[in-house]
């Protein structure tokens, strides 16, 4: 067994991170070997496992076993289950990470290890670091101390910064098969291999939704919803009432994913701060509370834009496979459990108004990440879609 068994679809990238935690113990340690890089660049699309390779690689460096990575050591586990003191993952849960996270990391990187071999940073969404941010990040990827390892990930090389790129080691990773993601959800999930097929289909070879298709029933519901509502639009009125399921879904989404969550932050900063439950909040520490809220607020903001964009994927998808049908190409469809709807779409429209809609689609998903108007830019999307 290995930790880079769940590494599917992606030989390549897996073979280059094995030599490279090999190369790292050749000489006996950190600060000892120039063949080891200590800033890298996971790159992907979404899905590909761009945070789960850089998990593996940590897991294989700091790994305690004869062959790195072996998967079964107290430091290949406690790596994977995200708890092992020297590996710190960065997820940030606003839409960008601030300069002062940054900072706070950049300090941390030059703490020794404690229990492993090597400080390993992951910073999961490098693409919302602005530039400022990124300017901060630069001095520590550049000189390193000896022990310590960066690894950024992002969809494209292009989201990062020119001299935060060149001074990185880029893997980039590419879209698994549809088969290889049925395989790994049945090996995992003791699901039948037909199920797993049609949502590693549905979700477009992504590996986290493939899963959610499988295990959550909501999630399942959502996405024939959404996909019944884009290919059923025929007028103005349609778009806005679809628009504005597209938002209350998303709303739902971040009231289930964010309630419980905010009270009990909010509750372990009042203890931690020696605030009793209904007690007065003294004034000296209500600008810590307004701080806990606007990390909140946006949080929720990136939780809202991350679902109505899936939303917008997957309509994206649905006329993918009508522009499939219309241009008689061989391919699978990605939304199988929808083809008569895809067949009869297909029928009534011509290939250069299904690229006319994909290209709408993606504009939409261009305006929502530049803070247009969500329910706005749905509406405009969805109107671009009737006949």
């Amino acid at each position: 067994m290995s930790v880079f068994d769940d590494l599917v679809g992606q030989r390549s990238v897996r073979d280059q991170l094995e030599r490279a935690a090999l190369a790292a113990r050749s000489t006996g340690g950190p600060g000892e070997n120039s063949a080891m890089s200590q800033a890298w660049l996971f790159t992907g699309p979404p899905g590909s496992g761009r945070s789960v390779a850089a998990r593996m690689f940590a897991a294989a460096l700091e790994c305690t076993s004869d062959v790195p990575g072996c998967g079964e050591c107290h430091a290949c586990k406690t790596v994977m289950g995200g708890t092992h003191p020297d590996v710190e993952v960065v997820a940030t849960q606003g839409v960008t990470i601030s300069v002062d996270q940054t900072r706070q990391l950049v300090s941390r990187s030059f703490v020794s290890p404690g229990a492993g071999r090597w400080r390993i940073l992951i910073v999961e969404d490098a693409d919302r670091m602005s530039e400022r941010t990124t300017n901060v990040l630069l001095k520590a990827i550049e000189e390193p101390p000896p022990f310590t390892v960066w690894m950024l990930c992002t969809p494209s090389p292009e989201d990062v910064m020119t001299t935060i790129r060149s001074r990185c080691r880029v893997l980039t990773l590419a879209v698994p098969r549809a088969e290889d993601i049925a395989e790994l959800l049945v090996r995992r999930l003791g699901v039948n291999s037909e199920d797993a097929i049609m949502a590693a289909r549905a979700s477009q070879s992504h590996i986290g939704v493939a899963r959610a298709l499988l295990t959550d029933q909501a999630v399942r519901e959502q996405r024939r919803a959404v996909i019944h509502m884009a290919l059923s639009v025929r007028g103005v009125a349609d778009a806005a009432l679809g628009a504005k399921r597209v938002m209350a879904a998303a709303e739902a989404e971040v009231k289930e994913r964010s309630e419980q969550l905010d009270a009990r932050e909010l509750a372990d900063l009042k203890r931690s701060l020696g605030v009793d439950e209904g007690a007065r909040v003294p004034p000296a520490i209500r600008a810590q509370l307004r701080e806990l809220a606007e990390n909140q607020k946006r949080r929720q903001t990136r939780l809202r834009r991350d679902s109505i964009d899936r939303a917008m994927v997957t309509i994206l998808s649905a006329y993918r496979d009508v522009l499939t049908v219309q241009l008689g190409a061989a391919v699978e469809l990605v939304n199988s459990d929808f083809t008569e709807d895809v067949f009869r779409m297909a029928r009534g429209s011509s290939a250069a108004q299904s690229v006319e809609r994909m290209d709408a689609i993606a504009q939409a998903r261009i305006r929502l990440a530049a803070n247009a108007d969500p329910l706005l830019t749905t509406e405009a999307m969805l109107v671009a879609l009737r006949p």
